[in-house]
């Protein structure tokens, strides 16, 4: 990645300036969109879904839309069990549950899944458990690569294989919904190992999607550029958000709620005709 070398505080380009570079003025966030019941009745699980960011963003969203129940894990149990007090407080403690979950682990999927029973067994299954991190090419470690993989991908891999396997049994039209990343489009300095896991999670989803597709089950993923929360400012410079916010058309990062939205669209029967896709929440440039 290439920081811009002549930034300019307008939204005009200058003689000599790649326009793609060029500083972008910021636009204001939107209002919050009101719920429109696109979950009624249904019964949710997400995973990575405790602190900020996205899960946390469309665990509220799923239950403000309706649904008879949700499904919150994560790994970090005071995290987990703080969302579930305060979701349960205002949206009523029969209508969440929770439970530890690493998707590296069989066992935690499956235990995750039977968390979803007592309400009627799952619908929806919204996979956006995920990790980070940066290191070159050329001193990546085969256990940072690794470590990255196992949980990005083939923990996605294990809780569709896992949803998809009790909504056939149950007989369940469910939807799948994977949170992937336009960085499996595009290159990043540094992002390799996170770049082909979220490339696999697009052609996880593809394929899948196939292979379930006779069972009514419907699998799509979204493919976010930058959603801005606390966690991802924590841990990454300054400098560096900038120049990614500065890719985008908005000149902003993304809401977590914003991005949300959009899952909820691919968990709902106005998408019912939509499976296979991988569906860019971003108004990053090409």
């Amino acid at each position: 990645m290439t920081a811009p070398t002549n930034p300019q505080s307008g939204a005009h380009t200058v003689a000599g300036e790649d326009p793609a570079l060029r500083r972008r003025p910021q636009q204001p966030v939107p209002d919050y969109v009101a719920p429109h019941g696109l979950l009624a009745d249904k019964v949710v699980v997400v995973t990575a879904a405790a602190g900020a960011g996205i899960g946390a963003a469309v665990t509220r969203r799923v239950l403000e839309e309706g649904a008879r129940a949700v499904v919150l894990s994560d790994t970090h149990e005071r995290r987990v069990a703080e969302a579930h007090e305060t979701l349960a407080a205002e949206f009523g403690a029969d209508r969440v549950a929770s439970t530890l979950c690493d998707v590296t682990d069989e066992a935690q999927v499956q235990a995750l899944l039977d968390a979803a029973e007592p309400f009627g067994g799952l619908d929806v299954m919204i996979n956006n458990a995920g990790l980070g991190g940066t290191a070159p090419i050329t001193e990546m470690t085969d256990e940072q690569w690794t470590r990255v993989l196992d949980i990005t991908l083939t923990g996605t891999f294990r809780c569709v294989r896992a949803a998809s396997n009790r909504m056939i049994a149950a007989g369940t039209r469910g939807t799948i919904v994977n949170n992937a990343s336009v960085i499996g489009w595009r290159a990043q300095e540094g992002q390799a190992h996170y770049a082909a896991a979220k490339a696999g999670v697009m052609a996880l989803t593809r394929c899948a999607a196939l292979d379930v597709a006779e069972h009514g089950i419907r699998v799509n993923a979204v493919s976010p550029s930058l959603a801005m929360h606390p966690f991802l400012a924590k841990v990454t410079s300054d400098e560096l958000l900038d120049v990614l916010t500065q890719r985008e058309a908005f000149g902003r990062a993304a809401e977590p709620w914003e991005i949300a939205n959009v899952m909820v669209f691919l968990a709902s029967d106005y998408a019912s005709y939509l499976t296979g896709e991988v569906i860019s929440a971003s108004s990053q440039r090409a």
